[in-house]
């Protein structure tokens, strides 16, 4: 924490105050208040028992005792003045500090897996960046998008609520009205971005004030600063518009029919500068886990996104989906995930982490029910196969991926990955990761 050196010249400032004021006191125009002060100690002293350097001591003591003690309540009233526990103070301050020194990470994607990724990889580090697709044209993003013209904010409200370091706060940002005329459906935290966003001319504008507001721990970015609308072109030529559309199998039937590919429109969007460094100086990109053509490829589909990509010398690990989206993937083997983002970013992952924890059979009877299957955790290419690493992740009594799990495994492979380049003697700047 830093604050050893400065216990350390508060102790000899205290020693050679007290030595100078002796000093002073005893040679100085106060001589005489001095004499009678050692004077009066006498009195209850005898000093051929107890000599008077005895007494200066414990005095000495008893002095440092009390400012410490007075430092010490001095910072409990200031801690207590800005809203923070003094009996958690140290510990939050040893938590930040040792954050700020985390692996700088970059997730992509959307939906319940990024947030959940986040909530896991915050107790690692701080430097966390969230790059968010705002393609949603459904539910409460959809009516704002809209009314306000502006970017989709669901998935940024739940990655922002995801790396709060206030409960409450994460709380009330999920908060969903369920009464009022023109509030039931939203949730404060998209009301909260809806806001900024008209304040600010588009939440581009809006990205420092948010963060510091809501004093989350990482950053949370938007792919892109304007609306954006996906096209899924089907294998039967067919053309789903809106995320929405693709999404819901008993309508378009998208799943079932098989998507060929999907892209944005309008093409070239813009994307923050501050998502371009971050993506150049990440330690680690990880894609998912969620939804493949709703989530994740929407965000790789962005250019400046997709150009800092593929030139990233970072490893690019894609956190395979356990289960199927009905409607969406369905039908979809692990090797077809895999393929349908090297075709849509024009680079394969280098890692592709599979949860390798059973999921129970009234678990997947349940999902089964709502149309979705098991990915099968295995792959039938070669050359994917090198590439495969098994955890077990999953969330208890659910096929989702377990939060700290899922973070613990992400760590343990960047873990790896620098031990392997301290053995081979590489540089920090060394390319891709590959794994034999």
């Amino acid at each position: 924490m830093g604050v050893k050196r400065w216990f350390a010249l508060f102790g000899v400032c205290t020693f050679v105050g007290a030595v100078g004021f002796l000093h002073f006191t005893w040679t100085g125009p106060l001589h005489f208040v001095a004499t009678r002060w050692i004077l009066w100690l006498n009195n209850f002293t005898r000093p051929e028992v107890l000599p008077l350097w005895v007494v200066g001591s414990v005095v000495m003591a008893l002095a440092l005792i009390g400012a410490v003690t007075a430092m010490t309540m001095l910072n409990r009233s200031v801690l207590r003045s800005v809203g923070t526990d003094p009996g958690q103070a140290v510990n939050v301050i040893y938590s930040r500090t040792t954050l700020a020194r985390g692996p700088r990470v970059v997730t992509v994607g959307g939906g319940t897996g990024l947030s959940n990724v986040l909530s896991g990889l915050k107790a690692y580090s701080s430097n966390l960046s969230a790059i968010v697709t705002v393609a949603d044209d459904g539910g409460s993003s959809g009516r704002l998008r809209e009314a306000l013209d502006m970017i989709a904010p669901g998935d940024l409200t739940d990655c922002y609520a995801a790396l709060s370091d206030s409960p409450v706060l994460a709380r009330l940002l999920l908060h969903r009205f369920a009464r009022g005329e023109g509030l039931s459906g939203h949730t404060f935290g998209n009301l909260l971005l809806a806001t900024l966003s008209e304040e600010q001319g588009g939440l581009g504008g809006a990205m420092q004030e948010i963060h510091e507001v809501l004093n989350v721990r990482g950053a949370v970015y938007p792919a892109t600063t304007q609306p954006a609308t996906l096209v899924a072109r089907l294998r039967d030529g067919q053309e789903v518009r809106g995320e929405s559309h693709l999404a819901d199998a008993s309508g378009m039937g998208a799943g079932a029919i098989g998507i060929e590919e999907v892209r944005l429109e309008p093409p070239n969007l813009p994307t923050l500068g501050a998502v371009e460094t971050a993506i150049a100086t990440a330690e680690l990109i990880v894609l998912g886990p969620g939804s493949l053509f709703t989530s994740i490829i929407p965000a790789l589909l962005v250019p400046g996104i997709q150009a800092g990509i593929r030139a990233s010398a970072a490893p690019l690990v894609y956190v395979a989906s356990i289960m199927t989206e009905p409607g969406e993937t369905d039908h979809l083997t692990l090797d077809d995930h895999v393929r349908m983002i090297d075709r849509h970013l024009g680079r394969v992952p280098d890692v592709i982490l599979v949860n390798s924890a059973a999921v129970p059979a009234h678990v997947q009877a349940r999902y089964r029910d709502a149309g979705a299957t098991l990915i099968t955790p295995h792959s039938q290419d070669a050359a994917l196969m090198l590439r495969l690493r098994h955890a077990p992740m999953l969330l208890s009594g659910q096929a989702h991926h377990d939060p700290a799990k899922l973070a613990a495994a992400l760590m343990s492979l960047l873990a790896q990955r620098r031990t392997r380049r301290r053995t081979a003697g590489e540089a920090p700047t060394a390319s891709r990761m590959r794994y034999p």
